[in-house]
């Protein structure tokens, strides 16, 4: 028997099931002793580390080592008798399809979220345990009083029992910490701690906990590289009202340089000092801001304990970290050129190669990571590529094993992908067709774009949230009684996370969008066992100057240039002006990436960026 032939590798993502569902049954067995040991009902695994971060260490993923579901967003409630994985719309399939389903049941969080479980199924008088260091305060409150309402208590446990059972649990990361370029962070340090002990003062806090990782990398122009695909060093910072910060990361984990940097502005402790230090606010009666979105419960005990006052709010970094500044634009706008020019390149050879059949997801995916690593300053892919072939592409989060790997046949290929460079992070969705698309296919994809270019050609009024304009992304999709079950943008950092707030484009989006804030504009639609589109740009807020206007006008720059699909284009279905955009956008697509490629890739870019 001929052997199989070998699959392509790539420096940044594998290809191996991440988990096994038939560990799922003696794991949770496992578990249920060791709380029956701590005299509990029940315990919480959130899909969480201790910073709530979107990518969590190998170390902290709890929840994907006990129940098998690997998604960015989930909870799991152990009982004694049952037990829920609890996820949102983007997860239905990929829940069932991860756990074991005979002692998990995986359950939309639109139908039944967290706190309504909790309500229904603890039994009276239960001890329901939580980790106080993967949850916020908002969120404990929340907990508590579901706990309470089914006539049981929320119990903090010293020892997460998952732990106690993780056998061969991997070591917690120990990547260099290294200094941000100033040429690409726009602004020193201290200007940045002038400005966030600022809105100390202005918040009438002693003292702020820089919970974050992303907020610290951001104020100290520091790297790292703790988490999959997302440059940040693990660690805290506490920022006084006036004096020194201190910032708390592993003292052998910080390059000379990194050191150099931070000393300049601040002290270093190890990170076993933070509790040391937060009693010691606590002691003198501090008020401490916390971050509500990504404090653990744990630092407000700490503080409160000790006698001083949490104060969980906003993060003042947040929002100076959205808002970027003209040389993180301008790397922006450098990056997306370069990765731009991979794109093309890539969709050169696919439109060459896929026709003859023989390519497979992982085929793709290892293509378009030796473009962008051609450019010889990737340094990162800023999230696992989604290649989904045929019904693959209808998950949104669809993630490529060996196990699932489909051949790339006719019908439709979507990508989903994106590239860390050190002047800037990228995220561009395009969708293929692979041969002769169907009508309802080219239907679907104009609907698609038409909420695309309803986006990028938005102007809006100074205050306007992402909530406010969702809505347009979705119209040409609701006239036709369709939709898609995420938010139609979400913020991007600079050389940071892919996905950051507080912006986003969504029905959540509540956050007044600032000029200098970058977004994806990438809404979508997905026929479950078939096919899916979505097209995703990224887009950075700006003022337009409207003659005779009397309001603050913003509308968005496109940063993003590649050709859309031609074939899945239906032209009737696009009216006069959506025509002249997208030859519009074409035009500039060749003007600035036709002098980056060269030979088969310039020719398919020149044809594939011909008027309507």
């Amino acid at each position: 028997m001929p052997e199989s032939p070998a699959l392509p590798t790539c420096r940044f993502q594998s290809f191996s099931e991440p988990t096994d569902p038939s560990q799922v049954a003696p794991r949770i067995a496992a578990l249920r002793q060791e709380l029956a040991r701590q005299g509990l009902a029940g315990f919480i695994v959130p899909r969480a580390d201790e910073h709530q971060g979107e990518y969590v260490p190998a170390h902290m993923a709890r929840l994907a080592w006990l129940t098998g579901f690997t998604g960015s967003a989930g909870n799991a409630v152990i009982l004694a008798d049952r037990a829920a994985l609890i996820v949102d719309g983007r997860y239905t399939i990929q829940s069932q399809e991860q756990t074991d389903t005979a002692i998990v049941t995986p359950t939309r969080m639109e139908e039944m979220p967290l706190d309504r479980w909790i309500e229904a199924n603890l039994p009276a008088g239960g001890r329901l345990g939580y980790d106080p260091w993967l949850h916020t305060v908002d969120g404990v409150a929340k907990l508590d009083k579901a706990a309470a309402a089914a006539g049981g208590t929320l119990v903090a446990v010293a020892q997460n029992p998952v732990d106690a059972i993780w056998r061969h649990r991997p070591v917690p990361p120990a990547a260099p910490v290294k200094a941000h370029r100033g040429d690409f962070a726009g602004e020193d340090a201290a200007g940045k701690l002038g400005r966030i002990q600022e809105a100390l003062t202005k918040a009438k806090v002693d003292a702020l906990v820089v919970s974050d990782p992303h907020a610290l990398a951001w104020t100290f122009n520091i790297r790292g590289g703790d988490v999959e695909h997302t440059p940040l060093p693990l660690g805290y910072a506490i920022v006084p009202r006036e004096g020194r910060p201190t910032v708390f990361l592993a003292p052998e984990k910080i390059t000379n340089e990194a050191g150099d940097a931070i000393g300049a502005v601040g002290e270093i402790a190890p990170p076993s000092a933070l509790t040391t230090q937060l009693k010691a606010l606590g002691a003198a009666g501090a008020k401490v801001r916390l971050d509500a979105t990504t404090a653990a419960s744990a630092l407000a005990t700490l503080i409160r304990d000790a006698g001083g006052t949490p104060d969980a709010g906003t993060d003042p970094i947040a929002l100076m970290k959205a808002r970027k500044n003209n040389a993180e634009l301008a790397g922006a706008r450098v990056a997306h050129l370069r990765d731009g020019a991979a794109m093309v390149r890539f969709l050169s050879w696919l439109a060459r190669e896929a026709p003859k059949g023989g390519l497979t997801e992982i085929d793709a995916v290892a293509a378009l990571e030796a473009e962008r690593l051609k450019t010889g300053l990737l340094k990162d892919v800023s999230f696992t590529t989604i290649a989904g072939a045929g019904p693959n592409a209808a998950l949104p989060h669809y993630r490529v094993t060996e196990a699932s790997n489909r051949a790339i046949e006719p019908g439709i290929l979507l990508v989903d992908s994106g590239g860390q460079y050190e002047d800037g992070t990228t995220d561009i969705t395009r969708t293929i067709a692979i041969g002769e698309p169907s009508a309802e296919m080219r239907d679907r994809y104009t609907r698609v774009l038409k909420g695309h270019i309803a986006i990028s050609r938005a102007v809006f009024v100074k205050g306007t949230s992402g909530a406010q304009l969702d809505a347009l992304a979705r119209l040409p999709l609701w006239q036709a009684g369709f939709d898609f079950d995420h938010g139609t943008g979400h913020g991007v950092g600079s050389y940071l996370s892919v996905h950051e707030g507080p912006q986003r484009i969504s029905k959540l989006g509540t956050t007044p969008l600032e000029p200098g804030m970058i977004l994806s504009n990438e809404p979508g639609y997905y026929k479950e066992g078939h096919y899916g589109i979505r097209i995703e740009n990224l887009i950075v807020v700006e003022e337009r100057i409207i003659p005779g206007g009397e309001r603050t006008i913003y509308g968005f720059e496109t940063i993003t240039w590649c050709p859309y699909e031609r074939a899945l284009i239906d032209r009737a279905l696009l009216d006069e002006g959506e025509i002249a955009w997208i030859d519009a956008y074409h035009a500039q697509v060749w003007n600035k990436l036709a002098g980056l490629v060269e030979g088969e890739a310039k020719a398919w870019l020149e044809s594939a960026c011909l008027p309507l």
